[in-house]
Order: C-alpha cells, then sequence, then structure tokens
C-alpha cells in the first residue's frame, strides 16, 4: 500500500493514449467466451479488474490466451462452461460479480460461487439477485442475496419482464445475459437508460436485441458470433486528463482514440456547461463504437448544476468532476446520484471528507452534495481508501494545490489504469 506525494508542475504538455474501456474490456472477453469460434482482442485493458473476468472464465474452462493488451478467446458457449473446482474470485469487480452472476444462473445444472475481496464483498448484490430470481434463478447469498460470497446453482429460468428501478448497466447486462444463456425471451423496462455496450456488441454477435416503445426485447435464437475488435479508450479514464488540463494554470492535454458513446458522454457534456476550453476531433468508428481525440486547456471554470438523466452517464467520474467544482468559481451542485453509496467506496462521504481536507467549503446530502468553489486547494493528506478513482482523483486535486498532497494506497489505481502515475509523470508532473 504504498503512497504517492504529487507536487503541482509549472506547465503540463502532451498527447497520450488512453487505457482501453474497463467496461467494454469485460464484456469482449466475457461474450466471446459465450460465442463459439475464436476472437482477438487489441487494446484491452490489463487492469486488475478485467484480468479477474480473464481468471473466472479460465475457471470455467474458457481457453484464453494473453500477450500484453492483446487477449485470444477460444469460445465454447454457454453449454460449454464447466463448474469450477474451487470460488470463483472476482477481486474488486463489481462489473465481473454482477455480469457473471447472469451467465451463471442460465447454465441450468451447474453450481457456482461468486466472492471477491473485502470490499467487493460489503457491496449491495440484491440489485441482482431479485431480479433474476424473478426470472427463476437459484441464488444465495449472506443478508438473504444482499452481500457475497453469492452461491448460485444454473436452473431453468422462464419467459419473463422486468422493470429495472435504477439505471444500472450491470443489473441490465446480468438480466440479458441470464436470458440468453437460458435460451428464454426477456423484456426489460424501466430505467434501461444505463450504459449500451452490452446491447451493441450482443447485436452485432447476432443476438435479436429490439428497442421498441421504451422496452429492449430479446429473442433467443442464433448462437453467438464470435466478435475480434480494438477496445477504445475509457472515458472515465480520460476524464482525469480533461479535468487535469482545465483546473491547471498553463495546460494542454490530448487524449487520443476515446470512445464517445452517448451513454458515456456526461463528463464532457458538464466540462462543456463549465466553460471548459476543449476541442473533439477525428471522430470516427472502431468496431460499432464512436471514438475521437479530446483536446483540454487551462479554463476559467463555473459552478453548475449535475443531476436528473445525465447521472447514470457520469456515474464513475463524478469524484474528479468533484475536483473540478472545487476549482470552479461560484456553486456546483449534484443530485440525484445515489448510486455513488454503492461503489468501490461510499463515495459521496469520502468524496467530501478529501474536499474538505483539501480546504474546500462542501456539503454532503443523501444523493450527493454541494460544492462552493473557487479557493486555491491546500496540500493535505489524503487516502484512496482503496478506491482507484478516488486515488486518481486526488492526484488531479494535487495540480491545483499550492503544496504537496500525500496520496495514501496509491496502487489502487492497477485496479483500472495501472500506468496512471507513469502517465501523470509524462506529463510534467513530479
Amino acid at each position: 500500500m504504498h503512497s504517492r506525494r504529487i507536487e503541482a508542475p509549472s506547465r503540463m504538455r502532451g498527447s497520450i493514449d488512453i487505457p482501453g474501456d474497463k467496461s467494454i474490456s469485460h464484456r469482449a472477453v466475457m461474450f466471446n467466451a459465450l460465442a463459439h469460434g475464436s476472437a482477438r482482442i487489441t487494446h484491452f485493458l490489463t487492469g486488475a479488474d478485467c484480468l479477474a473476468t480473464i481468471a473466472c472464465l479460465r475457471a470455467l474452462g474458457v481457453a484464453i490466451e494473453q500477450e500484453g493488451d492483446t487477449v485470444v478467446v477460444h469460445g465454447c458457449g454457454s453449454a460449454g462452461l464447466r463448474e469450477a473446482a474451487d470460488v470463483l474470485d472476482c477481486g474488486n469487480s463489481g462489473t465481473t460479480m454482477r455480469l457473471l452472476a447472469g451467465v451463471l444462473a442460465g447454465c441450468d445444472g451447474r453450481f457456482s460461487v461468486l466472492s471477491g475481496d473485502a470490499s467487493l464483498r460489503s457491496r449491495p448484490q440484491r440489485r441482482i439477485v431479485a431480479p433474476l430470481r424473478a426470472l427463476g434463478a437459484q441464488i444465495d447469498g449472506r443478508d438473504g442475496g444482499e452481500r457475497a460470497p453469492l452461491a448460485i446453482r444454473g436452473s431453468r429460468l422462464h419467459a419473463g419482464s422486468y422493470d429495472l428501478p435504477i439505471a444500472s448497466a450491470q443489473v441490465k447486462s446480468a438480466l440479458l445475459l441470464a436470458a440468453l444463456c437460458a435460451g428464454v425471451p426477456l423484456d426489460l423496462g424501466g430505467r434501461i437508460d444505463g450504459r449500451d455496450h452490452t446491447e451493441r456488441m450482443l447485436r452485432g454477435m447476432g443476438v435479436a436485441l429490439a428497442l421498441e416503445d421504451g422496452r429492449l426485447r430479446l429473442t433467443p435464437g442464433a448462437a453467438l458470433q464470435p466478435c475480434s475488435l480494438r477496445v477504445p479508450g475509457d472515458p472515465s479514464s480520460a476524464a482525469f486528463w480533461w479535468v487535469a488540463a482545465a483546473i491547471h494554470p498553463d495546460a494542454e492535454i490530448t487524449t487520443r482514440g476515446v470512445g464517445m458513446n452517448a451513454s458515456r458522454g456526461g463528463a464532457l457534456e458538464v466540462l462543456q456547461a463549465m466553460g471548459a476550453d476543449l476541442t473533439v476531433s477525428a471522430l470516427r468508428t472502431e468496431g460499432d463504437e464512436p471514438v475521437a481525440d479530446v483536446t483540454v486547456r487551462s479554463s476559467a471554470l463555473r459552478g453548475t448544476t449535475i443531476e436528473g438523466a445525465i447521472i447514470p452517464r457520469l456515474i464513475d467520474e463524478l469524484p474528479v468532476l468533484a475536483v473540478a467544482a472545487a476549482c470552479a468559481r461560484g456553486t456546483t451542485v449534484v443530485r440525484d446520484a445515489q448510486e455513488l453509496r454503492a461503489k468501490e467506496t461510499d463515495r459521496i462521504s469520502t468524496v467530501v471528507g478529501g474536499l474538505r481536507a483539501l480546504g474546500v467549503a462542501v456539503d454532503a446530502a443523501d444523493d450527493g452534495f454541494r460544492i462552493d468553489g473557487g479557493r486555491r486547494l491546500a496540500g493535505t493528506a489524503l487516502s484512496s481508501h482503496g478506491d482507484h478513482r478516488l486515488a486518481m482523483a486526488w492526484a488531479v486535486a494535487a495540480l491545483a494545490a499550492h503544496e504537496a498532497v500525500l496520496i495514501g494506497d496509491a496502487g489502487a489505481v492497477d485496479v483500472s489504469y495501472p500506468a496512471f502515475w507513469a502517465t501523470l509523470e509524462q506529463l510534467g508532473a513530479a
């Protein structure tokens, strides 16, 4: 659990490649495992979360080769998955646990146990357990299925209709995968407005998945076809550099090859609303996903309100957007973000606590926070609490502080961005 001491450089310049999108990397390897045939995935994110997905799939009998950020998956179909000889260790990855729960719930006759580290075992799982049970899944866990470990006995699921109460791509994906593996139709409504990477990829692999009258309908049919792809750069990772450039007094940073999926575009929209000097260029399509280069320069940011329908499209970027708000003139209010409390940490409490240590006037609410920005940040010691996005957000805050910031448990960045500290040095920070 090493620490990092960050001092603000006088100037920041650079053009950088962003690591592969975490959500897409998880799905690319998992969905291709359920296909019949081989697929080559390049620019795969080699963070700890995505490597946990590979390890679990190998334990289920899937042949996977990896060399650097290139992964070759030899899919065996859901019927080819075997019972794992031991507990499936998802590490710190909620995506691994929740999506695999859907897969395994639909694999009739096979028994599995999903667990992970202390942080993952503390996070709520009833959000997937309850809807999967509604389809006939046999799942149990601590606190009646609220906490992992989760014990899953694959069963014959039945066709169903379900309205999602929260906008969660993980819940939506778990249900779609369960129905797909069980070979039953599924009708989803309610809050289906979360990230749509699952829908895009499954359609590209031959799944009949239609969006009609605000409902998502899956019709079982042909086996999944393997899908080779290059994973776009992760906008959630790029957002740290966007904010870093905007709040630093002398900066210009270009992030290359970043995913521009509309369901992930909230952070850019908020930064534009705050007055960030940014340019989007070289827009193109890679696979089924739009990609572009984004350049951000030093900016005079102003406060804004972040609420409502945009929240699911920037939920993971809210910690670093809170840093932007702390450096902006005026007040920023975040509402409707209760989901922050169900992340690697309670990100409302940890973000508010860290900002106060930096000298920011901030108040917590049940569903967000209020930040009165505009003061220069103070040097201090902060903890990541084992949360990768907090570690990176505090590093970005240090770039606008008048004294050094010491970040404890800085190795947490390995979950999603192992090269983060090296990239920070490349851009000029000590």
